[in-house]
């Protein structure tokens, strides 16, 4: 099997949308989250959310760096965010020059979870009050999770695979191992490989709360809603944005004297067949993600540093995840790190794993493990484990766990080593 490696990292999230001032953000325990600004959110029950900034914020994001002006309007924002993010990674890389014979051998793997509810919902009103012949033209192919992929590939000229998953919030994860797995396989050397999502509008607030999801307690204080392992914590926070890397072939990069960030070393992923919303009561899914990408990384469980656990800020979900990384490390659980980096951006849905396993690569890099904000009353479970509580750690960190689980009981694990 081809060894693959991370040669460039794209981000675009609630405090940065840029690699190095998100993770600067990340670093000094800033909050993401506020009053929800694109529509008024009064009579909803949950007013909060992690929102993605205009370009005229400190930190906001400009779509026109690299998003055509024709593509922006025809478009849901998650499309948008992940063209940015690719892009990114792209240039990171140093691959915005390949030959068309590399690009026959470079292809795409990003997903959503969602995808375009803002469109979908305001067409079936403009289908509703004014009729059928004044639906957008552009509404299928603007909406449509593949499309992040297939825009980026034409942008870019890229003609390898074009693989959208769609995994709820396990797809950021479930995208990278599946592209990972395409370049070991020989199918591919090159792939953009992550997750978007924007899904921050009346339908998406409005679900996620009926659906009793999002946390409604804090509306007055939105930058301490989202509390991980909190025994105040009472659902996450709807985050958005894109977090894209670029994996290379290992003696492909080299090759070329590329600079590489880790290499992916494990891919874990299994299914609850128990609910559709809730996980199983004894995280017995998260275990065998967990337990699949150890065994395929080769490590020992005492080589993991640093988890980046899943830790929405979901009653149920944080204490079963936990329960599982116990069960599976062991006493090693004494000497790693493990924090929800979701306290401070949210919760990106199918954007999530792959903007945490940048934050994983990020923490590699830096040797510093980013903090879990809000953790002010933590849970009698977190007894004898470092969650990183309000403030960034100097560690040592050479090897990492990120974990992502969805709806529907799908579980993803990824393990990333330093290089």
């Amino acid at each position: 099997m081809r060894r693959v490696v991370v040669t460039g990292l794209g981000l675009v999230t609630p405090l940065g949308a840029d690699v190095e001032t998100a993770w600067a953000n990340i670093l000094a325990a800033k909050s993401g989250a506020g009053t929800i600004t694109r529509f008024d959110a009064t009579d909803y029950a949950c007013t909060i959310a992690c929102e993605v900034k205009p370009a005229d914020h400190p930190y906001g994001f400009d779509p026109n760096k690299r998003v055509d002006h024709k593509v922006q309007r025809q478009v849901d924002p998650f499309i948008i965010y992940g063209i940015d993010a690719a892009g990114q990674a792209l240039e990171d890389a140093g691959l915005l020059d390949m030959t068309l014979e590399q690009k026959y051998r470079a292809g795409c793997s990003i997903g959503a979870g969602i995808g375009g509810l803002p469109g979908i919902a305001s067409e079936s009103i403009v289908l509703h009050e004014k009729g059928p012949r004044r639906v957008s033209p552009h509404f299928v192919h603007g909406r449509l999770i593949n499309l992040i992929t297939g825009q980026v590939q034409i942008k870019y000229g890229l003609m390898g695979p074009n693989h959208a998953v769609v995994t709820a919030c396990s797809t950021g994860a479930h995208s990278i191992g599946d592209a990972a797995r395409m370049i070991a396989m020989d199918d591919a050397d090159v792939m953009l490989a992550g997750g978007a999502e924007g899904a921050i509008c009346p339908l998406g607030i409005a679900g996620f709360s009926q659906a009793r999801a999002l946390s409604t307690n804090f509306n007055a204080t939105p930058e301490k809603g989202s509390r991980p392992y909190d025994k105040d914590r009472d659902g996450f926070v709807m985050g958005e944005g894109a977090g894209v890397v670029c994996l290379e072939e290992y003696e492909h990069a080299k090759a070329r004297g590329a600079k590489i960030y880790a290499e992916v070393i494990g891919y874990g992923l299994s299914g609850d067949a128990y609910h559709v919303t809730a996980p199983h009561p004894e995280g017995s899914g998260a275990f065998r993600s967990m337990e699949m990408a150890m065994r395929k990384s080769g490590l020992e469980l005492s080589d993991i540093d640093y988890i980046n656990a899943h830790g929405t800020s979901t009653p149920l979900g944080d204490e079963l995840e936990l329960n599982a990384v116990r069960r599976l490390f062991g006493d090693n659980i004494k000497t790693m790190s493990m924090s929800s980096t979701k306290s401070a951006i949210g919760h990106l849905l199918g954007g999530a794993g792959a903007v945490e396993s940048i934050f994983c690569i990020l923490a590699m890099r830096d040797q510093i493990v980013p903090p879990t904000l809000n953790l002010d009353n933590p849970s009698d479970n977190c007894i004898g484990v470092d969650l990183v509580p309000h403030v960034a750690k100097k560690r040592s960190v050479k090897a990492v766990l990120n974990n992502s689980f969805g709806f529907g009981g799908t579980n993803a694990s990824l393990v990333l080593r330093a290089m």
